[in-house]
């Protein structure tokens, strides 16, 4: 059920539980015969409104099985209080016919089941109470027709289940539907990585093969010219490793990476004092702007590698002797950082493409760096944002939910 929750859908389901809760309030407090004089069964009435408004509000929080479980139950106690607290008033047989449809919002078979069993033995038992006990005396539209009441509720389990087994059937198909889309765009994907990586593979290793042939050929290879090529050579197996260790960054499963409360601005400290020098070797200055402590829920290395991408960029991206300002605030739930160049910017279609493997706009970059930012970001459920102009520089804005 927390699949199928989007924000739209969430905000309908609370309204939708507000609703509910404020019809159970409303036959709690108006025209109730029991406000004349409150008894057990007044206050039982009172218990099980808060229980059940409480099971609604919470459900989104904590939609396990178990919890469904404990909102069905609670629903059957619900309707079935409301069946012997208010005899006179029959439409509540109708609830008790309808109570197993509840269990059909959950999109789950086993709770159908068993509420479907749970409300016949319940029904079974309610009957027995009408006709050995009670003999019809408050309940006299159930009395005089004990066999149609019971033909009727029959009817409304048929009807119920016939309900549940076409919703039930087509969400299967909707969600094996779905499941191979995923697939197949997972596929997709995994293949044009797979493509790209040897592309940029391929490249250096042709290079390589090419000077091994040469030498192959030659019989007395010039000292000079062989340092040039091997040096060469050592550059080209160098960005094979770099994609490597990218690809593998990106592929590796996250398990062995806990999270931790952060402090932005040690982390922010940290990462400027390891990048200054890179700064000072082309001409720019990292000004960091922080005052006060911030804290957020992530990995600290994930973290720091996130910020070194950024920051790295700013630097590069940067004319000499421009500075990179990193700034970090608060703003309202979330920490907000900036990273500031003055640099060369970007257009409207370039910062689209960023994120995509194997685009970059370094002549020896790979894409994969910002890559893993992405990576990052979502990981944390914090978000990226790209303000630039050709010529203006870039502004990147990262939010991360504080702590």
């Amino acid at each position: 059920m927390n699949g199928i929750y989007t924000h739209v859908n969430k905000t309908l389901y609370y309204i939708t539980a507000v609703s509910v809760i404020a019809l159970m309030i409303v036959g709690l407090l108006i025209d109730n015969p029991h406000l004349e004089k409150i008894d057990f069964g007044h206050l039982f009435h009172i218990v099980l409104v808060f229980m059940l408004a409480g099971c609604l509000l919470f459900y989104p929080k904590y939609a396990t099985h178990i919890f469904r479980v404990v909102i069905t139950i609670v629903t059957f106690i619900y309707f079935y209080t409301l069946f012997f607290l208010y005899p006179d008033t029959w439409s509540t047989f109708i609830f008790l016919c309808l109570v197993p449809a509840v269990s059909i919002l959950f999109f789950d078979s086993k709770l159908f089941y068993f509420s479907l069993l749970l409300n016949s033995v319940a029904i079974v038992l309610a009957f027995s109470y009408i006709a050995v006990f009670d003999q019809g005396h408050s309940y006299p539209y159930i009395k005089e027709d004990i066999t149609g009441n019971i033909l009727n509720f029959i009817g409304s389990q048929v009807m119920v289940y016939f309900i549940f087994y076409l919703s039930h059937r087509r969400i299967k198909k909707q969600q094996l539907y779905y499941e191979q889309i995923q697939q197949s765009e997972r596929l997709r994907i995994t293949g044009q990585l797979a493509a790209a990586v040897a592309h940029e593979i391929r490249n250096p290793l042709t290079v390589i093969k090419g000077f091994l042939q040469l030498y192959q050929q030659e019989t007395a290879p010039n000292c000079e010219d062989a340092k040039r090529h091997f040096a060469l050579m050592i550059d080209e197996l160098d960005t094979a490793e770099q994609v490597i260790s990218q690809f593998l960054e990106i592929a590796k499963p996250d398990k062995d990476k806990e999270m931790e409360t952060v402090n932005v601005k040690n982390v922010l400290q940290s990462v400027t004092d390891f990048l200054c020098s890179y700064g000072l070797l082309h001409d720019n200055k990292i000004q960091l702007n922080v005052v006060d402590d911030f804290f957020i829920a992530a990995n600290n290395i994930e973290f720091k590698q996130l910020l070194v991408n950024i920051i790295k960029n700013a630097i590069e991206a940067s004319n000499a002797g421009d500075p990179v300002i990193v700034s970090a605030n608060r703003k309202k739930d979330f920490i907000e950082i900036k990273v500031i160049d003055y640099g060369q910017g970007m257009s409207e279609a370039e910062i689209k493409t960023l994120g995509t493997p194997f685009y970059s706009l370094k002549s020896k970059g790979t894409g994969l760096g910002m890559m893993i930012c992405y990576n990052v970001v979502e990981k944390y459920k914090g978000t990226i944002d790209f303000q630039s102009s050709k010529g203006r520089g870039t502004t990147v804005t990262i939010r991360f939910p504080s702590k």
